[in-house]
């Protein structure tokens, strides 16, 4: 089966080299090709590390206040709760893996229902899925935290990823776009 999705908008790959499944929830462990400008921003997760290890080109990988530039067989980790972001600005693709640890069955999904809803049509130009709530549940399953005062609309959005949840939202995205 093939394990790798396009994001069209933000013209990125991923492919799932390991799933919780295929490690009995050890680890996950997926291969990023990030285009120049792409990333994601400044957040956390409590219940899992995150290892970025270069492949080729550079991605850079913030890690509290420090940039890390990560080149071919260099790496970095997002231990839980340190607050991260990854970026490429290099002026040419890059090519890295991450590892989280332990596996994230919801990562995983988050990223087959995001990148599913972007080629669809269904994401606005930034990346973020136009509907709010099923933004709202990708962001919850994917096990991810706001730092600062941005923490501030986590309420909100943990309360409207309960409303998607009622309305059958991650039932039907689930359905639609989780392959393996």
């Amino acid at each position: 089966m093939e394990r790798r999705i396009y994001n069209p908008i933000q013209k990125d790959s991923v492919t799932f080299l390991k799933t919780a499944a295929d490690t009995n929830g050890e680890y996950t462990l997926v291969e990023v090709e990030l285009a120049e400008g792409g990333g994601v921003g400044l957040h956390y997760h409590k219940t899992y590390a995150e290892k970025f290890t270069g492949i080729d080109g550079e991605v850079q990988v913030q890690l509290g206040k420090t940039i890390h530039t990560i080149k071919k067989g260099k790496s970095a980790t997002a231990e839980p709760n340190i607050n991260h972001l990854f970026r490429n600005r290099s002026g040419k693709p890059c090519t890295f893996l991450v590892e989280l640890r332990p596996a994230s069955r919801g990562f995983e999904q988050s990223l087959q229902i995001g990148y599913g809803l972007a080629s669809d049509g269904l994401c606005k130009t930034n990346g973020f899925p136009k509907d709010k709530l099923a933004l709202a549940w990708l962001f919850d399953i994917s096990e991810s935290n706001l730092p600062g005062w941005m923490s501030v609309f986590e309420f909100i959005l943990r309360w409207q990823a309960k409303k998607a949840r009622a309305k059958g939202i991650d039932q039907q995205l689930t359905e639609k776009y989780v392959r393996f």
